[in-house]
């Protein structure tokens, strides 16, 4: 079947099942008053694709798709497009990572630290807000940044998961709780900052952590009552103890060593689908607890249910069947991002099929039925592999690639970011394609020959000091050039890319595709940009004044279109690569709700200039080698919040900045005690003892000054 013929017929089904581009019936004005908040019922979602005019959960449909059939924006006219409204969210300045549900005539939308506001869609008023109080020092658990990607939507309730882990359902007309359940062991450092779904009357729920050293699971709880449905367990425990489910003791057969004790990983942190007519459940697991196969399983092992997806079924959590990505998974390559199902025609065979392009660099399609691979094929520069293996499914890797294994460092493409990240991909079954936003980073990863289990840190297996940035900011400036990223519309069908739009910087924002043949993404740089869905042609920008890392949503109300973004800039790289991430992106983080529609009036303020700190290290007295200690320490613990190589990459206050580096009874009240944990600072004394970050904080003077050396040069020229 010709491509031109799979997009008419995928246009006429489009138009046959109402979603043509027509208002939902409330957002005609029949209208959001005469409906109670956030009326939502299985009935709704499952034909959702009839409500054009709300985005009821978070991909819009089960299937995840992301596509709006609203179709007044257009791209012959999309050049009008103005600010409607903006609402500034209370978060503090990191990252914001939600979709916006739009039900009936409100926007229920979340931020950073797990609150939740609702909106009038039309205008902005805040309606409500609800703070969960997340401990301030519960952020040290969170690997990338305390984000939440939003809320679910069910039978007048909100479901929100909060950064430390518990679930809490909310009235939708006042934000009143109506129950809460914790979903993790408080001991453990697990973390939420997953959107929940709701399927047949289930909340589910996964969590995040792997990097800390916990087990994955994935829960399903009562939608009225908040209690535990099901719980499926991503990787096998304790083998001397009896197994949660028969298909664990089989994934048990996967594994060396004493596993368990490092916690495994495997955890649920984002992707799920949902499939009515097969009641099929899809989830993708994340990576091992270390990363460093060879120290988490020793002897080998695919290491199953790591990196994989997995087809449960929703009433019960029975596992059907897995496909796994990364077998043996030592990178970081996880299999938590987006999850699409379609319907499209392959080699003339029409499929139904998931598709996934996970960290690893490949884009997988699979029938979703079955779990059988139908393609494979990298959609990023990947080195770690030359290909699949079509007969086997796994992946042709190079030998090189097993750090721990060989002892020896391995520079990879794609790196642990992962060549696509949690910023989600987009689906027009009008023309066909999946748009993609991809990164080209590259990471070394050097062995841990020496690895401690952290208690406040990352446990990956993998040592940060070695793999450090360099302190030369030539040699910096060598590597930034390298960097980039681009959004790439590709084919499923044929697993080619049709068109490219190229970025001169990496760590973009995700994609919303519209049937006004229309696609929309939000850059690091504030730009948010509309191309046309056919070409990749550019037809449309405005700056936001803010990094965007969030996927846009279009909604409809009283017969007008609108297209929000939430903004607000960090992460995972925001956080972590330091000098990296401070120059790849807008200066200025205030997060924000922006709302678009034709000639669209509103105006931003004047943008937030960031005042310059002051520079005024003390006296560097310790020796070179207490400082390379301290660096050794720092990386192993500090730099995934506050930068590689003692650089903040703009999120979070640069250390070489503080106060209190000239003081060090409050420099050790700060790590040792936690004298700032309410402000997100947790105390360190379970892994350090004061002579230790004594070492630390030499190194962040040895840091400070030779900026100082850096800055004066740059005087002089």
């Amino acid at each position: 079947m010709s491509v031109t013929r799979v997009v008419v017929l995928a246009l006429v089904v489009v138009l046959a099942a109402g979603c043509g581009g027509e208002p939902s019936p409330a957002s005609k004005g029949e209208t959001a008053a005469a409906k109670a908040p956030a009326a939502v019922d299985a009935a709704r979602l499952t034909a959702a694709n009839a409500e054009g005019g709300n985005w009821m959960s978070y991909g819009r449909t089960y299937d995840e798709q992301r596509f709006s059939p609203l179709k007044q924006i257009t791209a012959d006219n999309v050049s009008q497009l103005g600010l409607a409204w903006h609402y500034d969210l209370d978060t503090a300045h990191r990252a914001q990572e939600s979709t916006p549900l739009v039900i009936d005539g409100v926007m229920y939308v979340t931020g950073a630290w797990s609150k939740v506001f609702a909106l009038d869609a039309r205008t902005g008023k805040e309606l409500w807000r609800y703070d969960p109080q997340v401990p301030g020092e519960w952020g040290v658990h969170a690997c990338c940044d305390v984000v939440n990607r939003g809320v679910a939507a069910w039978n007048g309730k909100l479901y929100l998961g909060t950064l430390d882990g518990r679930l809490i359902a909310l009235d939708a007309a006042t934000g009143k709780p109506v129950w809460t359940v914790q979903t993790t062991d408080p001991s453990q450092p697990y973390t939420i900052t997953a959107a929940p779904r709701v399927v047949k009357g289930k909340v589910l729920i996964g969590n995040g952590g792997a990097e800390m050293g916990v087990r994955g699971y994935f829960s399903a709880y009562d939608a009225d009552t908040g209690k535990l449905a099901w719980r499926f367990y991503t990787v096998p425990g304790d083998p001397s103890k009896p197994f949660e489910a028969p298909i664990l003791e089989k994934a048990a057969k996967t594994w060396k060593g004493q596993w368990w004790k490092y916690g495994g990983g495997g955890t649920v942190w984002d992707a799920m689908a949902y499939d009515p007519k097969l009641d099929l459940l899809y989830i993708g697991t994340g990576n091992g607890s270390p990363w460093n196969a060879a120290i988490r399983s020793p002897g080998g092992g695919d290491n199953l249910f790591l990196s994989s997806i997995i087809a449960l079924r929703p009433d019960t959590g029975e596992y059907v069947w897995h496909y796994q990505t990364t077998p043996g998974e030592s990178w970081d390559f996880t299999a938590t991002q987006h999850l699409i199902l379609a319907d499209i025609a392959i080699d003339g065979r029409p499929r139904q099929v998931i598709m996934q392009a996970p960290k690893n660099g490949f884009f997988y399609v699979l029938d979703r039925a079955t779990g059988e691979l139908i393609s494979a094929k990298n959609y990023a520069v990947v080195n770690w592999a030359t290909g699949i293996d079509m007969k086997t499914g796994r992946p042709i890797e190079n030998p090189a690639s097993r750090y721990g294994t060989t002892g020896k460092p391995w520079i990879s493409m794609p790196g642990p970011g992962g060549a696509h990240n949690w910023q989600p991909m987009a689906f027009s079954p009008l023309t066909g394609l999946v748009y993609l936003p991809v990164t080209d980073i590259a990471f070394p990863y050097f062995p841990d020959t020496h690895f401690v289990v952290n208690h406040q840190g990352f446990n990956v297996g993998a040592d940060f000091a070695k793999g450090a940035l360099p302190e030369d900011p030539k040699a910096v400036a060598q590597i930034l050039a390298t960097m980039k990223g681009h959004l790439a519309a590709w084919n499923p069908a044929t697993q080619t890319e049709a068109w490219r739009v190229e970025f001169p910087l990496p760590w973009n924002g995700g994609v919303l595709a519209t049937a006004g043949n229309l696609v929309f993404q939000g850059t690091a740089m504030g730009d948010f940009v509309a191309y046309r869905a056919d070409s990749g042609a550019k037809l449309w920008s405005t700056q936001t004044q803010t990094g965007v890392l969030a996927p846009p949503m279009s909604y409809d109300v009283d017969g007008e279109q609108y297209v929000a973004l939430e903004v607000g800039w960090g992460g995972a790289f925001g956080l972590a690569a330091g000098q990296l991430a401070r120059d790849t992106h807008i200066k200025g983080n205030t997060p924000r709700v922006l709302v678009y529609k034709l000639n669209g009036q509103d105006k931003l303020p004047p943008p937030e200039t960031p005042a310059a700190l002051p520079l005024n290290p003390p006296p560097e007295t310790a020796t070179a080698a207490v400082a390379e200690e301290g660096k050794v320490l720092y990386s192993r613990s500090c730099g995934t919040c506050h930068g590689d190589s003692a650089v903040s990459g703009g999120v979070i206050t640069d250390l070489r900045y503080s106060v209190a580096l000239g003081n060090d009874q409050l420099f050790q009240s700060i790590v040792h005690d936690g004298a700032y944990k309410a402000k997100g600072m947790a105390p360190f004394a379970s892994d350090f003892g004061p002579a230790e970050i004594e070492k630390i904080r030499a190194y962040i003077i040895h840091r400070a000054h030779q900026q100082l050396a850096i800055d004066a040069a740059a005087a002089k020229h």
